[in-house]
């Protein structure tokens, strides 16, 4: 299927690795061109790098931590200056490391709505300036903790809800600019240096019995799954898509 996102200009912020490299990958293969981010520079020059020797001019890099407000500012310029415009915006910004348990303090809430939440939301409102001119697309990265019962982090669940319900309400508030909003929740994505990663150096046996028991599927996700998903959703394909948020599981949330 052709997505027809050849030249489209996409920011895909948090892509040095995991499911953002991913995501960077599959909208390079589709013809975009693509800018990158991370907050350590040397992964992400390492991701530039080596998308460049396949993609050449097409790849821009943005050092920098994209839930700064002044950094995003940085990265939306950079990317306006070398190609003039900019039609996709994916914040997969985050992380689910925190504390255990209910009785948590009022810092810790608050580092994990900014690194979940009001990051995504400075991207967004950043970004749609830039989207109005062409229409465009606004896809975030929240998680199955948003709408299912697990074991993470109270805040880091807390923030990703939260994530979800303003990208469907933001939808309906861009909408008459052309612009599509929509959220992809990934269960558990294994990658290199990510956290089920670590997980399993832990405790291997416990991890393969809670995936076995958890996920119907039996197994985990893939960066490039969830990468093929995103690409289809900012896609003109799926023109007529916005204010959803759309479950990447192997069918482990038991919601209807």
């Amino acid at each position: 299927m052709d997505l027809q996102l050849t030249d489209r200009v996409a920011f895909v912020a948090g892509s040095s690795k995991g499911i953002g490299r991913a995501i960077a990958t599959g909208l390079l293969r589709e013809g975009c061109r693509v800018c990158l981010s991370g907050r350590n520079g040397d992964a992400l020059e390492d991701a530039c790098r080596d998308l460049r020797t396949q993609f050449g001019d097409r790849v821009l890099g943005v050092p920098g931590d994209m839930t700064d407000r002044s950094v995003i500012d940085t990265a939306l310029g950079a990317i306006y200056r070398k190609w003039g415009g900019l039609e996709i915006v994916i914040a997969n910004l985050g992380s689910g490391k925190g504390k255990p348990g209910w009785n948590q303090e009022q810092d810790e809430w608050e580092r994990l709505f900014n690194l979940n939440f009001f990051g995504s939301v400075r991207l967004a409102q950043a970004a749609i300036p830039y989207l109005q001119s062409n229409g465009g697309s606004i896809l975030f990265i929240a998680s199955i903790v948003a709408v299912e019962s697990t074991p993470a982090p109270l805040p880091y669940s807390a923030a990703k809800a939260a994530l979800i319900n303003y990208s469907k309400n933001l939808s309906r508030a861009v909408a008459n600019s052309g612009i599509r909003v929509n959220c992809i929740a990934p269960g558990n994505i294994l990658f290199p240096g990510g956290s089920w990663e670590r997980h399993l150096k832990e405790r291997r046996e416990e991890v393969e019995k809670y995936i076995a028991a958890e996920v119907p599927q039996q197994r985990f996700g893939t960066p490039e799954e969830i990468a093929s998903f995103a690409a289809y959703l900012v896609s003109p394909v799926s023109g007529f898509s916005t204010g959803a948020c759309y479950i990447a599981d192997g069918g482990q949330t038991r919601r209807i």
